[in-house]
């Protein structure tokens, strides 16, 4: 959010300063601006998109064996690792927007005053275009000592312990609107769109590092049910709240997902076949993320 303000702040400063050097507009001209009150910012990204080197968790506490029963448990500190692979090109992870020729994100930013009825809020509406990402090797090492000269911190170990091998993901366009200071629309973020052709994951691999061998997964897909088009309807309320961030799902839509290609023990073993599941329905289902 702190990004908004910031990049708000920016283009009030670069309009100000250009309006030093504005021409007297004819009576045309004058009429197309009418009705353009608030700011509005657009972000597009190069040819190369944006990359992330690594990418570390810290879990500061680890596991204290006075509070778990778990064989292993310490209170060492432990890191959430995602490191770059060959097919991310050393990179943890990259994202670049599938249409070029448009803006990844287009953001229309108004303040509203108060009401009888609402408090005065910061309204954001957002449309990001679809985007492919690619998610390196995902692990786990011990977090290492930081240094607040570089800010860097990183995993005593040469290389993490992985769990999965990575996974690309192609996410198709969808809008959101976010409202800072008072929510009239219920909560901070307000989703409410179509996730345009669903969801597609790829080239996901599970390790397992006891037992040596790996699940592997061609392609996993993600699409709307009840239409011939596999748009995701997408209807949630992403709030705040004081025990942590809390995802609200509103969707009654179906979804139906399809596993293609299931290897058990390594990648070149022969598939077990296809998993399918049609008309998945979770309701109302509510998502808490929080600290412990």
């Amino acid at each position: 959010m702190k990004m908004f303000t910031k990049l708000a702040l920016v283009s009030s400063l670069a309009i100000s300063a250009n309006a030093m050097a504005m021409q007297s507009m004819d009576d045309a001209a004058l009429s197309a601006a009418t009705g353009q009150d608030g700011i509005n910012i657009g972000i597009a990204l190069g040819t190369g998109g944006i990359s992330i080197d690594k990418l570390y968790i810290h879990d500061n506490d680890g596991l204290d064996p006075a509070t778990s029963t778990i064989t292993g448990a310490t209170k060492t500190a432990g890191a959430i690792t995602i490191t770059g692979t060959t097919a991310t090109n050393g990179k943890a992870i990259t994202l670049t927007q599938v249409d070029t020729t448009k803006n990844l994100l287009d953001l229309k930013i108004d303040s509203v005053g108060a009401t009888d009825t609402n408090g005065a809020f910061l309204n954001v509406a957002a449309n990001v275009g679809a985007v492919n990402v690619k998610i390196g090797s995902i692990g786990v090492g011990s977090s290492a000592t930081l240094n607040e000269t570089t800010a860097v911190r990183g995993i005593k170990e040469a290389t993490p312990t992985e769990i999965l091998t990575g996974l690309d993901l192609s996410l198709g366009a969808i809008s959101a609107n976010v409202q800072l200071g008072a929510t009239p629309q219920g909560a901070m973020i307000k989703v409410n769109s179509s996730l345009q052709g669903g969801l597609t994951l790829s080239n996901l691999g599970i390790n397992d590092a006891a037992g040596g061998g790996k699940i592997v997964l061609d392609k996993v897909m993600v699409r709307g049910a009840g239409n011939t088009s596999g748009n995701l309807d997408v209807d949630a309320n992403i709030s705040v709240v004081p025990t942590g961030l809390k995802i609200q799902n509103n969707s009654t839509q179906g979804m139906n997902v399809y596993a293609q290609g299931i290897h058990l023990g390594a990648a070149g073993n022969a598939s077990i076949g296809d998993v399918e599941l049609q008309g998945i329905n979770v309701g109302t289902s509510t998502i808490t993320i929080s600290g412990h």
